[in-house]
């Protein structure tokens, strides 16, 4: 309930942001760089698009309808492609680099060769709004329009065919749909938190991110609790034997923590201090 709440929070913040002028490049440096420093809770705890996401597993927990947990090496290498998108889109800003003029003031709007930067900011789109977008939305009424993550790209890219539309209402059935039964999927190839764990592939910046998990052994019995409750599906946590859990898959959602039956065996730290740990919630003991 307290991370619903938050998000809900920060879905108001971010639709304040929208409504003003805002530099969507320093946007996206901004979160970037909060997920260099506290790996993806922005993912777990005030992404829209995560909460939107939420809110179908909600739905499908109150008809009592079971998720699909995903084969491991699947979910691995979908947790991967997050490298190949962002790569990809920083590509096509590097090659628009040679055409045109590159300069702060484009890159603070996101206007050309920038623009396919704005794909990494499509997460934070509120899906009320009380304007028309630039490019377009889903549908409108009485000057209020529905819109959804990644919808104007759709329209953007593809106004001048016929399949905009079309395609950019499958794309939203296609995310409820398979996050309804799949949870948190879009989050597990979503390129906006990617930037922690491209930095960790070089073990000068292991120390990052701030803010990680860490887990007691000797106090862990193998219950596979953290396995089960984990909305992507991490494994790290259930598998490490001690120690910081360093692994870019993770969202911070803290769900492990929570449900965790022992003791302060998993614990959230920053810059190595414990700001949160586990309880016996089975005797109603506390920290």
């Amino acid at each position: 309930m307290i991370r619903t709440i938050t998000q809900l929070v920060f879905l108001l913040l971010i639709f304040y942001i929208s409504i003003v002028a805002v530099w969507k490049g320093l946007l996206l440096v901004v979160v970037l760089g909060a997920t260099v420093c506290l790996g993806r809770l922005f993912c777990g705890w005030a992404c829209p698009l995560g909460l939107y996401l939420d809110l179908t597993t909600l739905i499908r927990r109150a008809l009592r309808i079971d998720h699909w947990s995903l084969p491991r090496k699947l979910n691995e290498n979908l947790h991967k492609t997050r490298y190949l998108i962002a790569l990809a889109i920083t590509l096509l800003v590097l090659g628009g680099t040679f055409s045109m003029a590159a300069d702060f003031e484009n890159f603070v709007w996101l206007r050309p060769p920038y623009t396919p930067f704005a794909f990494m900011l499509e997460p934070l789109q509120p899906i009320v709004l009380p304007w028309q977008p630039p490019f377009g939305a889903l549908a409108g009424l009485s000057g209020v329009y529905l819109t959804f993550p990644y919808v104007g790209e759709f329209l953007l890219y593809l106004h001048s065919t016929s399949l905009a539309f079309p395609l950019a209402y499958l794309f939203v059935f296609a995310v409820l749909a398979a996050s309804f039964k799949v949870r948190r999927v879009w989050c597990r190839f979503c390129p906006t938190g990617v930037s922690a764990g491209a930095l960790n592939r070089f073990r000068v910046f292991s120390w990052i991110p701030l803010l990680r998990l860490s887990k007691k052994g000797e106090k862990c019995t193998k219950c596979g609790i953290c396995q089960r409750v984990c909305p992507v599906q991490v494994t790290e946590v259930y598998e490490k034997k001690d120690g910081d859990i360093h692994t870019s898959m993770c969202t911070v959602c803290l769900r492990c923590v929570e449900m965790c039956p022992e003791r302060n065996c998993l614990s959230l730290k920053l810059a190595g201090q414990t700001i949160y740990k586990s309880r016996s919630w089975l005797d109603g003991s506390s920290v």
